[in-house]
């Protein structure tokens, strides 16, 4: 596969996961649980972490532990899932799992913009900058805030297994 055709794949796949992972995360809040959505973020994240070790590289890259942490974070989600079926504290594994994986494909994604979106690199051309710094904290605090909210459902119970 050519490069050009797999950065589309990559990024195709990407933003596919970002949505599937949305409606997840979504669903993990309102206690609305949506099981074939969250197969499909599963297979989509899994898929966006490990295509992104395709491209051309040498050395260890900032993507590379990204996508590391990614899939360690996913084989949890699976482990709580398949494994250990939500028993005990994997309920809360799983789905504090699913917003980590959401969250880090979203700080990738912030990333990208910087990287790939003219306004924002002439903001950030180095990502070093105060604007990449304050969106990046901004995609923390409210992920941080999702958590949380997930947390108190899966603690009240029933209804959060998506």
């Amino acid at each position: 596969m050519d490069l050009q055709t797999l950065t589309t794949v990559h990024t195709l796949i990407s933003l596919v996961a970002l949505v599937a992972g949305a409606v997840v995360v979504a669903g993990l809040i309102a206690a609305h649980p949506r099981p074939g959505w969250t197969v499909f973020f599963l297979i989509t994240a899994i898929a966006t972490s490990t295509t992104g070790f395709l491209f051309p590289f040498n050395g260890v890259l900032p993507s590379h532990v990204v996508g590391v942490l990614a899939l360690l974070v996913l084989v949890l989600v699976l482990a709580a899932r398949y494994v250990f079926a939500f028993g005990g504290p994997w309920r809360l594994v799983d789905a504090l799992g699913l917003v980590a994986s959401e969250y880090l494909l979203v700080f990738v994604g912030v990333a990208q913009a910087f990287a790939k979106t003219p306004f924002l690199h002439a903001a950030a051309p180095t990502q070093s900058e105060p604007p990449f710094a304050v969106a990046q904290l901004v995609a923390l605090l409210g992920f941080a805030v999702l958590a949380y909210l997930v947390a108190r459902a899966a603690r009240r119970g029933g209804g959060v297994l998506a």
